[in-house]
């Protein structure tokens, strides 16, 4: 199996600019001579969604793409799709656009997922279950190191604060016991692995 395919690229590109899009315009942008009205003269804001993208998406990626390696340096089979490929999550994107248009302010959604297959024991399942939310705890204990020791260029203030707000969200969040998220995933095989 190719460590990634240029299908899964081109799900990974779009899953960018799908979470860009729908985090752009909710997470402030600091910027010279700010107009409030620049949204209505100019029409898109490129320089939100490339924001939004800078903010958002690394958290997401890294944390699809170690559940993705580590099933792979298992010698499982570890598959990238974006919420598209499926008929559940690809209605979770939709209303979350639709919530978005409508300013309705609740959204629900799974960007992507990572399909893990093949014949490894329910440790191996586990730990690659488990893999994606560490890379978040590492990213939310990171910058907050960073911001605690003011380790970072007045710039890049903003973008520390949200990186480490949305990986403890996003460690907290995966790591619920509920079917469907990682922590019940993790687990479930965990409980496996060693009642026999």
């Amino acid at each position: 199996m190719p460590l990634i395919t240029f299908g899964e690229i081109f799900d990974l590109a779009a899953m960018t600019v799908f979470v860009g899009y729908i985090f752009s315009g909710m997470i402030p942008v600091k910027r010279e001579n700010y107009d409030p009205l620049i949204h209505y003269k100019r029409g898109f804001d490129f320089e939100g969604l490339k924001f939004a993208i800078m903010a958002t998406a690394p958290a997401i990626i890294v944390h699809e793409l170690a559940h993705k390696f580590v099933a792979l340096g298992f010698g499982l089979n570890a598959v990238f799709f974006a919420f598209y490929r499926n008929t559940f999550t690809l209605m979770l994107g939709v209303f979350t656009i639709i919530s978005k248009l409508t300013g309705f302010g609740f959204m629900f959604f799974v960007p992507g997922f990572v399909g893990i297959s093949g014949a490894g024991t329910h440790l191996e399942f586990a730990l690659a279950a488990l893999a994606g939310p560490l890379v978040n705890l590492f990213l939310w204990l990171g910058s907050w190191y960073l911001l605690k020791q003011k380790k970072y260029r007045k710039k890049h203030y903003l973008l520390l604060v949200l990186t480490q707000r949305i990986n403890m969200f996003l460690f907290i969040f995966n790591m619920l016991p509920v079917p469907g998220f990682d922590g019940y995933n993790v687990f479930i095989e965990l409980v496996r692995a060693f009642s026999g």
